[in-house]
This record gives C-alpha cells, structure tokens and sequence, in this order.
C-alpha cells in the first residue's frame, strides 16, 4: 500500500487516535497480575508489553515464550535480543506448565526464539513443553506459535506428533519485503512449512502479518492468497510497531477501514477466522481460533 493512496493509510507522524489503549483494568487481569508478580513467572504479555493483554487474560488466554529469551536471527523488526542463546533448560517444559496452572490459564499460546544453533533447532524442548501441560493441565488447550525450523520434516513432525490445537507460522510480511524484514528466513519456505504442517495432520494452522512496512494493498492480497492455496485455516493482520529506533521504521499507518476490508476480503477467501485491526497481534482472540 502507497502512502499515496489517503483513503487506505496515513503517513507515520505520531501514533493516530485508535493506536492509543487503556490501560488494562478487570479483577481477572489484577488477579493475574498479582500471580505473575508473586511467583516471577514469564509471560509475552508482559515483557511484550502487549496491548490486549487486559482483554486475553480476562478471556483466561496468556502467551509463553520458550527456549530463552536471544534468539540467533536478527529480524529488522523483532525486538528480541540477537547474539549467541543462553544453554538449554530442560527443566523448561515443567516450569511452563506450573505458570500455566498456577494463573488457571484456559487457552495456551506457546512460542519461542529461533535456536538455529541447536541440531533440532529447539523442536525437542517444544514437543516436551506440549506434553508437560497437558499432564498438568489437561483441560487447557494450545496453539504452538513455532519458528521454520529451516523447514526441516523431522523437527515439524515433533509439533504434529504432539498435536496442538492450533499450529501457527507467521509470514510477519509481503514477498518482496521479507528479505529485508525477516533476514534469514525465506517467505517460500514459511509457506512451505504451513503447507507441510496441513498435508500432514495439522488440526488447525494459522499465520498472521504486520502492515505498515511499505507494502501495496495487492501484496497483501497477494500474501493472502498464497496462504489460503497452503490451507492455512486462520489469518491475523496488525499495524507494525517500531520496537526502538535500531529497529526498521513505520512507513505506514494503516486506516481502520482499511483492515475491515482485508477482514473482508479475508473471508470471502475461505479463510476460517480473520483478525484485523491496528492492535490485533498473533495470539489475540487465540482461544477462539480452535473452533
């Protein structure tokens, strides 16, 4: 999308109106709050800093990052640090699943760093994770929200095999942007990957995208309709966010009336649930994404 075109999106001069949020309030979120402050647990949410973190933990959804917190590639627009990742805790997988109890969470999400250091990039520590939270907790459902795993068969077949709710890949951007957003991912292999994951058992898949970093409408589309012919069952679109001034930045802020209508057009595809807003992030109405 142009910044030309004024009727689909704004130039970057401060946050527009509906980027502003309240802050969260509810006596689920203080209840919640209190637990993680109690206990030191570790949750997206909150080092994320995440805008609807009020309205998912009032909904009993949360997001878990596994596998540290450096990851070994170095996105242009993720704020995770980059370098060489901390030694693998195995203790991990238990130690998710007790924060999951502790603050009664109904609906998982489950993501992590890439571990492209590690010769199963990780797919060890999140297959065990899968399998710790459903022994103690057996009424909470799960989307694993994975990395490429460099489109490895075996290390996607652990995800299959432990079979999550919901197994999502983020495409984050348009084809021609990826080179520059994801650097050491590759937008065919992402599709790849969705693809391999539906063909080979997956219960539902789910990808989503961020506007705002100099795409074209028909991109997006374009993106769209390459993720519907991978089967890919859900869709989230949001307004990229610039983590800091090291990171790429906001091109583009996209009108509201403008994600109505990929929410639109998103359905007309065949997509099953389409979340898009200026605030809407991968894991938001998660726990909806499993029916």
């Amino acid at each position: 999308m142009s910044t030309s075109v004024a009727e689909n999106v704004i130039p970057p001069k401060g946050k527009p109106k509906w980027l502003r949020v309240k802050l969260p309030t509810g006596k689920k979120y203080t209840q919640l709050r209190g637990l993680v402050d109690k206990y030191d647990l570790h949750t997206i949410c909150t080092s994320g800093s995440c805008p609807n973190m009020g309205e998912c933990w009032g909904e009993g959804t949360a997001t878990f990052m596994i596998l540290g917190n450096i990851c070994t590639r170095s996105c242009g627009f993720c704020g995770v640090k980059t370098g060489r990742p901390e030694t693998v805790d195995w203790a991990e997988p238990e130690k998710v699943a007790r924060s999951i109890k502790i603050m009664n969470i109904k609906h998982a999400v489950l993501t992590s760093v890439d571990r492209d250091d590690l010769k199963d990039m990780g797919s060890i520590i999140w297959a065990e994770t899968v399998k710790a939270v459903r022994r103690m907790n057996p009424e909470t459902t799960m989307e694993t929200l994975i990395p490429d795993f460099q489109g490895i068969p075996n290390h996607l077949d652990r995800i299959l095999k432990v079979a999550p709710e919901v197994i999502s890949h983020n495409m984050e951007t348009v084809k021609r942007l990826t080179r520059e957003v994801r650097i050491q991912a590759k937008y065919e292999r992402s599709l790849e990957v969705l693809d391999y994951l539906k063909n080979n058992g997956a219960n539902r898949t789910k990808s989503g995208i961020m506007l705002g970093l100099g795409e074209e409408e028909s991109e997006v589309i374009a993106t769209m309709e390459d993720l519907r012919k991978a089967n890919v069952d859900v869709i989230t679109i949001g307004q990229y966010l610039q983590p800091s001034k090291k990171h790429l930045p906001v091109k583009q802020f996209i009108l509201p009336e403008q994600f109505k209508k990929y929410e639109e057009l998103g359905l007309e595809m065949g997509f099953r649930h389409v979340e898009s807003g200026a605030l809407v992030r991968s894991s938001y109405k998660a726990h909806k994404h499993i029916h």
